[in-house]
């Protein structure tokens, strides 16, 4: 039964108030008809808490704005929500990703992620092709995708917003993973579920790898805002301790000469499988989180880049640990699908609000795994004390 604008109504009370589900919240399919992203098909959805959202069908199903009661969460970049007509992702060196990185989630994969790569192709049985060449973040990304249906659904008391797509990665004689999504909320909720099934529909054994970038910009980060999860250690930064500008928690303001972080944490989850990550805005009284399974996305990866300009936040649940394909094959980390097989990734994205919401949601983190004091992770190959690097300095 939701809860409207502080009332908690039936179907009945709330049939009787409005003559469309439409006055108060639903989806709507609309397309970008202008710039880089004009051709883009997008799902607005509008939840009646306050929660309003898009759904970019033409780029993975992936989110690109993200706003609740009028706060923007999403980070968003120049590149806009660029259409995939206008992108290639070999270009640039491989780093075509970077033209059209924007918007909340950008999904990454599905058979590679993180830097341009190259691999074996001999899973393939071609003789003349020896090798695959990976770009940034995999092919996976910015794929345009097959709406399979939207719309509201009623059960009982219930009403939930909801739609559901198949995005394609292929290539003749090569790869053949689909990736079926599915995005839900219900009317009078602040909680989105996205559930992925990846699933291998070609006959040779393929490589797989998933990587959600979840990207959070000002209002919502901001100097003080603060990254809350069961961090039980960091396995690895892309910047040793003596460089990092920023504490990985308490998040600074915009620099003029911030060298973007990425670290590679140990997370614990709850009894549940389940891990609660948030940037949580005390000053705002907001707070974004996002909760995910331990099971098959094995990574807590972080991103800082808090530089003008660009001052963006995300939080990264990953199927591998940083490092390249090599590193993920050493350790058993990639994961190889058979015809037919599939991994399954269920993930919800939250506004908490308030204050008693908040201290909620540090108790939890707090009873799972209380939050490190040190904020200035020692890189993976850095004992500690180890030599000064660069003259970088601290934010704070």
């Amino acid at each position: 039964m939701p809860v409207l604008f502080g009332q908690k109504l039936t179907r009945r009370e709330f049939e009787r108030r409005s003559g469309t589900l439409g006055q108060i919240a639903g989806v709507e399919l609309l397309e970008y008809a202008d710039g880089p992203a004009r051709g883009v098909r997008v799902l607005e959805f509008r939840t009646g808490s306050g929660l309003e959202f898009s759904v970019l069908v033409d780029r993975s199903l992936d989110i690109g704005r993200f706003d609740y009661r009028g706060v923007p969460f999403a980070w968003q970049s120049p590149t806009g929500f660029r259409s995939p007509a206008f992108l290639d992702p070999m270009g640039d060196g491989g780093t075509g990703f970077m033209r059209g990185f924007s918007g909340l989630l950008c999904t990454c994969g599905f058979d590679h992620v993180r830097q341009p790569d190259k691999g074996p192709a001999a899973h393939f049985d071609l003789p003349l092709r020896q090798e695959i060449a990976y770009p940034m973040h995999g092919r996976g990304a910015f794929q345009p995708a097959r709406l399979d249906g939207y719309g509201a659904r009623w059960e009982g008391d219930s009403c939930t917003l909801w739609c559901e797509g198949t995005v394609v990665q292929a290539q003749a004689l090569g790869e053949s993973l689909a990736l079926v999504r599915r995005v839900e909320v219900e009317i009078g909720s602040s909680a989105v579920r996205i559930v992925d099934r990846v699933e291998n529909r070609g006959f040779s054994k393929t490589p797989h790898m998933l990587l959600y970038h979840i990207n959070v910009g000002w209002p919502l980060l901001d100097d003080g805002a603060r990254f809350a999860a069961p961090v039980k250690r960091t396995l690895a930064a892309n910047m040793p301790r003596e460089s990092q500008q920023s504490g990985y928690r308490t998040q600074a303001g915009p620099s003029p000469r911030f060298v973007q972080q990425v670290f590679d944490h140990e997370a614990v989850a709850d009894k549940a499988g389940r891990v609660p990550t948030a940037l949580v805005n005390d000053r705002l009284g907001l707070g974004f989180a996002v909760e995910y399974g331990a099971e098959n996305f094995i990574c807590l990866q972080q991103w800082q880049c808090l530089a003008d300009g660009v001052y963006g936040f995300a939080i990264e649940p990953a199927s591998t640990r940083w490092g390249d394909r090599a590193r993920a094959d050493a350790c058993n980390e990639t994961v190889w699908l058979d015809h037919g097989e599939t991994r399954v990734y269920a993930t919800t994205l939250s506004a908490i609000d308030g204050a008693a919401d908040i201290a909620a949601f540090d108790a939890r983190i707090e009873a799972i795994q209380p939050q490190l004091q040190d904020e200035f992770p020692v890189r993976a190959d850095q004992p500690v004390g180890g030599p000064f690097v660069t003259s970088l300095p601290r934010i704070r």
